[in-house]
């Protein structure tokens, strides 16, 4: 709204919020396109009609967009409350090498790490929380066996600090300390020591900003140190063996 309106491109505080006052002051509705494309068919069909797809709390279809390791990437339409591991294998046809899942990231990039093992999980608004994610996107973000989280995780803190307007200290900041502290775990030069300042920087960047730009990288990098502590470890031994 502020491009529009021949502005730096930056968001706002709210209130007020755009439906108030967005646009030169107007009421503005923003939506994406999804959300309007649904839209032609419940007025023709009835909200009934839509309802007959998804949960009591997350009613309806989602275009899921999958990438990753998968025979079959793409977009999908899906009823949601699909569970995850369906999508995965059935709809994408599993991994092109036949090697187990060791990652999903299920809503795109700025949604926490969920494991091979916690797949099970169903795929609405509130299952994906209660399974430690969220639906995000709906993009999931599928790595094999052979994934080097660190690095997966040091390219997606890259992108973030990329992407900062840099009004906001915390992010405009933290997302630079995050990438460049990754990419001395990356390079083998890490130290355990590291964890605690990464797990500080993460408490300092939530919601602490006018948008949620420095959330949609947390969210990904305390999940993968929480469940993959050991492949950063494994970079972190590196130094040692230098040092010796």
């Amino acid at each position: 709204m502020n491009s529009l309106m021949g502005n730096r491109a930056e968001p706002w505080s709210k209130p007020p919020f755009p439906a108030q006052a967005g646009v030169f002051g107007m009421p503005t509705t923003v939506n994406n396109v999804e959300t309007l494309a649904t839209v032609p068919g419940i007025i023709e069909n009835g909200a009934e009609w839509y309802r007959q797809w998804g949960s009591e709390k997350s009613p309806g279809t989602k275009l899921w967009c999958c990438s990753g390791h998968l025979v079959r990437p793409g977009n999908y339409e899906l009823g949601l409350g699909v569970p995850l591991s369906d999508i995965i294998f059935d709809v994408c046809g599993g991994t092109p090498s036949g090697k187990p899942v060791k990652a999903v990231i299920p809503g795109g990039s700025s949604t926490a790490f969920l494991t091979g093992d916690e797949l099970d999980c169903v795929t609405t608004y509130e299952g994906m929380q209660e399974a430690g994610s969220s639906l995000g996107t709906a993009s999931p973000i599928v790595m094999d066996a052979d994934t080097d989280i660190v690095a997966a995780m040091r390219r997606i803190a890259q992108f973030y600090a990329h992407e900062s307007c840099g009004q906001c200290v915390q992010c405009r900041e933290g997302t630079q300390w995050i990438v460049r502290i990754l990419q001395r775990i990356e390079a083998g030069d890490g130290e355990l020591r590291d964890f605690d300042t990464l797990y500080e920087l993460c408490e300092q960047m939530t919601g602490r900003t006018i948008c949620v730009l420095a959330d949609s990288v947390v969210f990904p990098l305390r999940s993968s140190l929480d469940k993959f502590r050991s492949e950063y470890e494994a970079r972190m031994s590196a130094s040692l063996v230098k040092a010796g």
